[in-house]
């Protein structure tokens, strides 16, 4: 399950985006040459080239704005062959797009602003706030390089989740919905009115089945987006399964969250199949699906972008405190610097917010008390095993023996 995957990475720019890049090198020096000689050089917070103005949410060149249009507006994905290492420079800058694309983010370039318009300039004391206390007393180069390291964290687990989440903003949009049921038909012998409790058994294990191939495919997702988690890597495989188990429910409900629909009172899957709320609760329990649906639907509304979601996410997985671990230290480490980074994410996207940051970090045990609800109420499906034919990931990702000898173990 942990066998890795081939990504399309975009390594070098295109034709078509070194045209515009061209195009936009000739508008810098179209406004170069209409500055006055008197007027004060401004540097770009990018690259250090001549600024022309202030471009989502910094001040910059027209080549970095450029660029940072063009990464998001396409969602290319970069890499860097030099750990993400390189200095970005007038005179280089296009020469690794990973690390342009990263200092774009450092100084506070916004996803958002490409996507909706404008935004405010920020005071000093604004981007100033943006780092924590104890970042005063170092010096300016220690502060930047602890600042792109934290951005590195971000620029990696945003391009994971984009690859990785079948519904992202963006794939929503194309996702058709169409009415489904989990209801398999089942024989009902003429005039009669009651089913036995063997027969509404066997339709609650049809239904679970349903249920599972409509989740199945999400699995594959957050598996590969799991792998490219900052120093997910390290870990021992036995600390990576467990991570990825006991997390997964709570990262596949935290994704679902904006395709729950209280007012219609279903659930949409990636493949558009709209579930009812009654049925779910058949297949788990009407107070568990009313839980998920309050839980889904409040994280919905906490607004948060592609980006933070995925950084959210990847707290999810990285919990010190699963059963079983081995190495608890370690995954309490990565999961400290991703909630440094969510936490400067959050700070600069809504920065009118002041306690949204709090809010998000607050859903942590709502989603690990239905976490492991869901696993309590998993325990009558394992036992019945052998009644039913689940996909083999699905019966992997929840321990669900497949056989005499899982079942025995």
């Amino acid at each position: 399950m942990l066998s890795c995957m081939n990504n399309t990475i975009s390594n070098c720019p295109s034709k078509s985006e070194s045209e515009e890049e061209i195009r936009d090198e000739d508008s810098v020096q179209q406004v170069a040459d209409s500055n006055s000689p008197k007027q004060a050089y401004v540097p770009c917070k990018v690259c250090g080239d001549r600024a022309s103005g202030y471009h989502y949410g910094v001040t910059s060149c027209e080549g970095c704005k450029g660029f940072f249009r063009r990464s998001i507006q396409k969602q290319i994905e970069y890499r860097c062959i030099r750990d993400g290492k390189c200095m970005v420079i007038r005179l280089n800058r296009n020469r690794c797009q990973y690390c342009r694309f990263k200092k774009c983010l450092a100084v506070g370039m916004s996803r958002d602003s490409v996507r909706y318009g404008r935004v405010p300039k920020r005071s000093k004391s604004q981007e100033d706030q943006s780092v924590t206390s104890s970042d005063s007393s170092l010096d300016q180069s220690a502060l930047e390089s602890k600042q792109l390291a934290i951005y590195d964290i971000i620029l990696c687990i945003s391009q994971a989740h984009h690859a990785h989440c079948a519904i992202t903003e963006d794939k929503v949009k194309n996702i058709v919905q169409h009415p489904a049921t989990l209801m398999t038909k089942i024989h009902i012998p003429a005039g009669q009115l009651h089913f036995s409790n063997e027969e509404l058994e066997m339709q609650k294990l049809l239904m679970w089945q349903q249920l599972a191939s409509l989740i199945t495919p999400s699995i594959h997702g957050v598996v590969e987006f799991s792998k490219r988690v900052p120093n997910f890597a390290d870990l021992s495989q036995d600390d990576q399964l467990i991570l990825i188990k006991t997390g997964f429910f709570e990262v596949w409900l935290t994704r679902m969250s904006r395709m729950i629909n209280k007012e219609e009172n279903v659930i949409v899957f990636e493949d558009g199949s709209s579930i009812s709320r009654e049925e779910l609760a058949v297949v788990y329990s009407p107070d568990f699906v009313s839980s998920m649906f309050e839980v889904g639907s409040g994280f919905n509304m906490l607004n948060l972008n592609d980006t933070e979601i995925g950084l959210f996410t990847a707290i999810v997985i990285a919990t010190a405190d699963r059963q079983g671990l081995s190495d608890s230290q370690s995954v309490e480490r990565i999961q400290d610097r991703l909630v440094e980074a969510l936490k400067l994410q959050v700070s600069r996207n809504h920065s009118t917010e002041e306690n949204l940051f709090a809010s998000v970090i607050m859903k942590l045990p709502e989603l690990r008390t239905l976490g492991s609800t869901h696993n309590d109420l998993l325990r009558w499906y394992r036992l019945q095993w052998h009644r039913g034919n689940l996909p083999p990931l699905f019966a992997e990702i929840f321990d669900i023996p497949k056989n005499q000898s899982d079942a025995y173990s």
